[in-house]
């Protein structure tokens, strides 16, 4: 099997890449893959350094709206996973044009290219936000999008773009909707590797607003367990939504962390809110349930585990705060 993964030099997407070359998904193993990743400031060489000698990887520094570079990467290709995306809420605020060309314009463009290629699966990788916000129970798969910031909207537009595809062209594209992400080789600016390394440093972290905004944690291992059981096992034109069973608010996260680094309250900093901030989150996931998946990692035993590792792994994550 040859897939193309694109923003594989990403968070979740070199994660995908490492675990499925070490045989960790049976429905993958064996399998060539070819990573596509721009390599901006949230692409990073090293987080695939694991696996840089691996013998079933190629890597190709460029843009998924490249039609020209998609086009030929995705020859012979049966099975492409899409995690390329700007996601950053806070520098979508600050300016969307971004967003828009990446998780837009680049989504059409692969997703056009796999339909002109006739690759057999295609796994777009979407987010809760897409929803909005909800006050209590949890979303379906079936609820509308209501999306609240520039990146869930761009996120949202990426996800109508694939159901058009499908509908109008039969294209054999999943969508997999993950709760929040968190664990080893994120980027320095999500609130967990943030809160980590600053309070590693013994620095203030910013808290926003109340604290009271609840969002449900999943961690990178168990997100990329559910991709791949949709690569395998999920039916086109399906969404699939993949939540962590473990609601926090910001500020219970957040003393978590304090306790876990050893740091006492007093480097908790209140800033104003930010715009638009979603309340809450929460995903209904009997459908993936349907698929075999359930999170195997407790919020407790994953957040201890990467304040290890980035206590750990200071020569990686050094370099990248700004």
């Amino acid at each position: 099997m040859r897939i193309l993964i694109t923003g594989g030099a990403g968070f979740i997407g070199s994660n995908f890449v490492r675990r499925t070359l070490t045989g960790a998904y049976p429905g993958l193993r064996g399998a060539h893959v070819t990573v596509l990743d721009l390599l901006t400031y949230a692409g990073n060489r090293d987080n695939l350094a694991p696996v840089a000698r691996h013998p079933a990887m190629t890597f190709r520094q460029g843009d998924i709206a490249d039609e020209k570079l998609v086009r030929d990467l995705m020859r012979d290709v049966e099975l492409v996973v899409h995690f390329a995306a700007e996601t950053h809420v806070d520098r979508s605020i600050e300016g969307g044009h971004r967003f828009v060309a990446t998780n837009v314009l680049g989504t059409h463009t692969l997703l056009d290219a796999a339909r002109q290629a006739g690759v057999p699966k295609i796994v777009q990788i979407s987010t809760d936000e897409v929803y909005g916000s909800i006050s209590a129970g949890s979303w379906t798969e079936d609820e509308p999008l209501l999306p609240n910031s520039p990146y869930s909207a761009s996120k949202a537009a990426a996800d109508l773009l694939a159901r058009a595809q499908h509908s109008t062209h039969g294209l054999p594209v999943c969508i997999v909707r993950p709760s929040n992400g968190y664990g080893p080789y994120q980027f320095p600016e999500k609130l967990i590797p943030l809160f980590v390394t600053s309070l590693l440093d013994g620095l203030t972290v910013p808290l926003y607003g109340d604290g009271g905004h609840i969002r449900e944690w999943l961690h990178v291992d168990d997100l990329c367990r559910a991709v791949a059981l949709v690569a395998e096992r999920g039916l086109p034109g399906e969404v699939y939504n993949v939540g962590g069973e473990s609601e926090l608010t910001n500020l219970e996260l957040t003393e978590t962390l304090l306790r876990l680094t050893g740091r006492e309250r007093s480097l908790v900093r209140r800033v104003p809110d930010r715009l638009g901030h979603d309340r809450r989150y929460s995903m209904a996931t009997e459908k993936i349930a349907r698929l075999g998946f359930r999170p195997r990692i407790a919020l407790a035993t994953g957040l201890a585990a990467t304040v290890r590792w980035y206590a750990a792994h200071r020569a990686w994550w050094e370099p990248l705060r700004g």
